[in-house]
This record gives structure tokens, sequence and C-alpha cells, in this order.
């Protein structure tokens, strides 16, 4: 069993979906956590809940592409519990599905803002403290996109392939430190991020199939929050650079031959449906 006691955790987007799976888990194995997300409303409900369940955890509202919010959130972990030794920078938001050219320029910033500038601080915040205290894990979340191009998903996928190029070159920069730097793709999790899904106008008939992906391959929070839990372990001592991924060839054909099978026996669908929403074309 995976013991994280005495270790304190920071993770931002930590109040739902993946982040409060990754809080959870990382709270039952003893971590003293800090959630963040934009909303006061939703850190205080993510803690409440998290306490309810004997967790030792505590919130803060940020917004992550300011860098005196991550800042204040540093202090805030440091503060309560006397040190700092995780940081997952798991906040991010995925934009409308559609062609680049018709994207509002402010939408893309805001994917830019969260995915990227979000990134960089915090890591940039958690990596000051780590390298002087010469040991510590910080987590980057990956996502669709991180390793090839997405047509349709550009802000989103370009962000997801900055971070890889980033946390990768950050790993190598600080090699030898005694600080653990690692990119985690989780694969398509079951959360809002993937179920509620914005799509632009005239671009509505390419994400036909995609209830049935996400049937196929989505997994509850609970399954990739244990992988980054084992990331943050001793079980990563001195192996900085890793890009862990839960998604592979046997996920893939496991998902398939389910769903194939869900068909041949005429099964309805069970779990979350997907709900997609029309916006303008810029």
């Amino acid at each position: 069993m995976i013991n994280l006691n005495g270790k304190t955790a920071v993770i931002t987007g930590g109040t739902r979906g993946l982040g409060l799976g990754i809080a959870r888990a990382f709270a039952q194995a003893g971590a003293r956590v800090v959630v963040a997300s934009r909303s006061q409303a939703s850190v205080d409900e993510a803690v409440a809940r998290l306490i309810r369940e004997g967790g030792q955890v505590a919130g803060m509202a940020v917004n992550v592409s300011r860098p005196e919010d991550m800042r204040a959130l540093a202090d805030l972990a440091i503060r309560l519990f006397g040190r700092l030794d995780i940081w997952v920078n798991n906040a991010g938001t995925a934009g409308p599905y559609g062609p680049t050219m018709g994207f509002e320029p402010a939408v893309f910033k805001q994917v830019v803002d969260t995915n990227i500038l979000g990134v960089y601080y915090g890591s940039m915040v958690a990596m000051r403290y780590f390298t002087k205290q010469g040991s510590g894990k910080l987590i980057n979340i990956l996502g669709h996109g991180y390793n090839r191009p997405v047509p349709w998903q550009n802000a989103y996928g370009a962000s997801k392939a900055w971070v890889r190029s980033f946390t990768l070159g950050l790993a190598e920069e600080t090699h030898g430190s005694g600080v653990g730097v690692f990119a985690f793709n989780p694969g398509m999790v079951l959360t809002d991020l993937l179920t509620d899904v914005e799509v632009i106008a005239g671009s509505e008939d390419r994400l036909k199939v995609f209830p049935t992906i996400v049937r196929m391959w989505a997994k509850p929070p609970e399954v990739p929050a244990a992988k980054a839990l084992w990331i943050a372990s001793s079980a990563t001592d001195g192996k900085t650079g890793l890009l862990v991924s839960i998604f592979n060839p046997w996920t893939m054909l496991s998902g398939a031959m389910k769903e194939g099978w869900r068909r041949l026996r005429g099964k309805k669908p069970a779990g979350d449906e997907v709900r997609i929403k029309t916006v303008p074309h810029a």
C-alpha cells in the first residue's frame, strides 16, 4: 500500500473530476492536501467533502494564469502544513471542438492561459521550493495531442504538446537536483471536460462517433488517480523525466471489444451521456 504520510501536496483544478480524484487518492494515502480552482464555492465544497472522508485538506480559489496566485497557493500549503512535497498541475480547459479559424481569439487565449501559463507558473513556484530543499515531485498532466497534431482541437492539442516538451525539458535541466519532474497522460477520463462538449457551428457531424469513443475508452477518475499516486510515491524516487501513460494498445483493444459485445447483445449504453452544445463560428 502506498504511503504519503508526512507529505504535502498541491493540486490545481483539484475540486472536481480528475483533480478531485487525485486529491482523494493522496489524502487516503496520508498526504496533507491543498486543492485549488477558480471558484471559492467549489473549493469549499471539495474541502468539506474530503475532510468528511477523513483527509487533512485545505483549499484556495486561484487563477492559475496569475503568478501571484500560484505563489499564494504554495505559501498557504507551507503555512498550514509546514512543507511542500508534491505539486500537480491539473487545471485545464479544452475550448470548443472545431476549426482553428472558427475560434474567437479570446477563447484560444483562455486555453493558452490555463493550459500553458498555468503549468508554467505552477511549475516555477513548485520547483523553486523543491530545488531549494533537494526533494519534491512535480506532475504535469498531458492530454490528447501531446504526441501528435489534433485537427479540430488545435488549441487544446497544441497546449498539451507544449506541456510535454516543457516538462521533459525541465526534467533534463534539473536532473541530479533530487527533484522528480513527470509528465502524466491519464488517457480519457470520465469528467465533465469530456462529457460536456462545445462544438463550433458546422462541425457537429464530426462528433457523431464521439459518444461511442467515450464509452470505449473513458475511465473513471479513480483509475488515473491511482497512477498519479504511484508517481507521487517513493516508487519513482530518482526517476525524473518519466512520461507515464495509462492509455496503451491493450486499453484500446479491451474497450473496443466491450463496446462490440454490448452491441451484439443489444444492450443499451450505460454511464454518462455526452452532451454537445453548438456555439457560433467566429
